[in-house]
C-alpha cells in the first residue's frame, strides 16, 4: 500500500480547492485537452459532457480527500479501475488522461502552478493510475 509524502498531500489538497473552484470549467478544460491530445478517446465518452465533467471533478475530489486514508483510497480507485475496463479504457490511456488533468490544473491555477505543485500532482496521479490499471487487469 502506497503512502504519499505528507507535503505532497497538503499541496494537492490545497491546490485542488482552487482547481475545483469552477468545476464545470475545470472539467471542460480537461476534456477539451484530452480530445485534442487523443481524438480517438472521444467515443469512450457517451452522453452529456457537462455531466461527465461534473463526474470527473467528483471523482478527483474523492481521491484527493482520501489521500490520508490509504485503504479507502485503494478501494475506491480499484473499483474505478475495474469499472473503466468495461468502458473500453486501456492502460495506455492513463498517460493521456494525466497530461490532460495536469493541463486543466495548470490552466486553473495560473501562477500557482509551481514545480512543487506539478511534482505533487504527477506523483499522486501516477500512483492512482497504477492502482487503477492493476485493479482493472490492464497491465
Amino acid at each position: 500500500m502506497y503512502m504519499f509524502d505528507p507535503n505532497q498531500i497538503v499541496i494537492v489538497q490545497n491546490t485542488y480547492l482552487t482547481f475545483a473552484s469552477n468545476a464545470h470549467r475545470a472539467g471542460k478544460l480537461f476534456y477539451d485537452r484530452l480530445f485534442e491530445i487523443d481524438p480517438t478517446l472521444k467515443p469512450l465518452f457517451k452522453g452529456d459532457m457537462d455531466a461527465q465533467a461534473v463526474k470527473l471533478m467528483q471523482m478527483v475530489g474523492t481521491a484527493v480527500s482520501a489521500l490520508r486514508k490509504p485503504n479507502l483510497l485503494n478501494d475506491a480507485v480499484s473499483e474505478l479501475g475495474r469499472r473503466h475496463v468495461g468502458y473500453g479504457v486501456k492502460a495506455e490511456h492513463y498517460q493521456v488522461v494525466g497530461e490532460a488533468l495536469l493541463y486543466a490544473i495548470k490552466t486553473q491555477l495560473k501562477d500557482g502552478f509551481t514545480a512543487d505543485v506539478e511534482a505533487a500532482w504527477r506523483t499522486v496521479y501516477s500512483e492512482l493510475a497504477r492502482i487503477s490499471i492493476e485493479a482493472g487487469g490492464m497491465n
